[in-house]
């Protein structure tokens, strides 16, 4: 399936019926708070599986961050694919990925400073990808509400690093880490 950017794959609270592959592009999920605020739970890239639900119901939305082709399978496809076992040891790898990288998020966001909690994410961005010229698929306000800051403070801790020589932005959605050891040491406070 295809999806434009920002387009809506699925709602907070329907049915999760299916399991999606990013094949191309990139997707973030969120929640929508009753006070209007949307933290941003992960971010997903080319290889990486998401929606596989312990429940009926989807706990999370999930948007297209850019235009993305996704791979889909019913849940009950991939039961008669591969059997129960196999829908089983999927949702269980994909719950223990999920759990390292809210544990990876929590770290970041528990007693960091701003500057390390951009610094971090950064890197792993940059330890993601195998090209030196790393692709931002988020923009800054996603960043802000991924790491719970302002997207003034995010600019200004993007500029910052800049400044420092540790990151070089080509323009506003492209970046090279220029110092990754300097990155990591700040990341790691």
């Amino acid at each position: 399936m295809a999806f434009a950017k920002d387009e809506e794959i699925y709602g907070q609270g329907e049915a999760a019926n299916l399991v999606y592959l990013v094949a191309t592009g990139a997707v973030r999920t969120s929640r929508f708070l009753s006070d209007g605020r949307r933290p941003i739970n992960d971010f997903y890239y080319p290889g990486d599986i998401f929606g596989l639900e312990a429940e009926s119901e989807h706990t999370l939305s999930a948007e297209a961050l850019s235009d993305s082709l996704l791979l889909v399978a019913s849940r009950s496809a991939l039961v008669a694919a591969g059997g129960e076992q196999a829908l089983q040891a999927m949702l269980r790898d994909t719950m223990v990925r999920d759990l390292q990288n809210t544990r990876e998020h929590l770290m970041l966001l528990v007693g960091k400073t701003a500057r390390q909690r951009v610094s971090g994410f950064l890197l792993s961005l940059a330890e993601r990808s195998s090209d030196p010229m790393i692709e931002l698929a988020m923009g800054r306000q996603d960043m802000a509400d991924y790491l719970g800051l302002t997207i003034e403070t995010v600019s200004r801790m993007i500029t910052d690093l800049q400044n420092s020589s540790l990151v070089e932005f080509r323009n506003c959605r492209h970046f090279l880490v220029c110092d990754r050891r300097a990155l990591a040491n700040i990341a790691a406070g």
